[in-house]
């Protein structure tokens, strides 16, 4: 499966490995069997780079919460259950947003509840285009 990538998407993941390996006091993370273990419903945080037209600094940076609607070979793919702050409205990255992601991508979890396995069954607003 194809990964997000900012310059046929506009939008990318940041590795949170990465980011905990550079600053392990300051930027910790869940345990990697927790990353491992998410199921349908749970709620995971991820670091998104987006491309931004027009502004003064090309790229905003935005934690925001994806819930997991089912695993893949490689990790999850999840619906974006955040608005991005930084741009405006969308029709190709927004609440509702189909997309996939790996284990090292999550810096947070959270546990599912009836409203987040709600969402995990329901079809995407926007389905992750994987070519």
């Amino acid at each position: 499966m194809r990964t997000p990538d900012i310059l046929i998407d506009g939008w990318c993941l940041e590795d949170g490995e990465e980011r905990h390996r550079a600053s392990p006091t300051t930027f910790p993370i869940p345990e990697r069997w927790l990353r491992q273990a998410l199921q349908p419903g749970d709620l995971a945080k991820l670091i998104f780079r987006i491309a931004i037209e027009g502004a003064d600094s090309p790229e905003a940076v935005e934690r925001m919460w994806v819930i997991v609607s089912r695993r893949t070979a490689t990790g999850y793919m999840g619906i974006l259950d955040n608005e991005p702050s930084e741009i405006s409205e969308n029709g190709a990255f927004w609440r509702g947003s189909e997309l996939p992601f790996e284990p090292h991508h999550i810096i947070a979890v959270g546990e599912a509840d009836d409203a987040s396995r709600r969402i995990a069954q329901s079809p995407a607003g926007i389905p992750w285009a994987d070519t």
